[in-house]
C-alpha cells in the first residue's frame, strides 16, 4: 500500500511554481521538492493546511491512496 502525492498536479492547475508555493507557505524548496517527489515519510498538518490554503484545494486533492497489492483475495 502506498500514498501518492499529487502536488505537481495541483501546482499545474493553479499555474504556480514550486518556488512561488515555497514563498507563500514558508517551506523550503528542498522540503517541497521531496514532498512533490514522494520522498517523505510524514507531513505536518500545519504544512498540509498551508499548502491547501495556498493552492485552494483539499487534502484529498494532494494525497491519494494507491493499493499496490494485486491479485489479493478480498476478505
Amino acid at each position: 500500500m502506498s500514498i501518492r502525492i499529487n502536488l505537481d498536479i495541483e501546482l499545474a492547475r493553479n499555474k504556480m511554481s514550486l518556488t512561488e508555493l515555497s514563498e507563500r507557505v514558508g517551506v523550503s524548496m528542498t522540503n517541497l521538492s521531496l514532498l512533490k517527489n514522494g520522498r517523505v515519510k510524514a507531513i505536518r498538518f500545519s504544512t498540509l493546511e498551508a499548502i491547501c490554503r495556498a493552492l485552494g484545494c483539499q487534502p484529498g486533492d494532494l494525497l491519494e491512496f494507491v493499493d499496490e497489492v494485486q491479485g489479493r483475495a478480498e476478505e
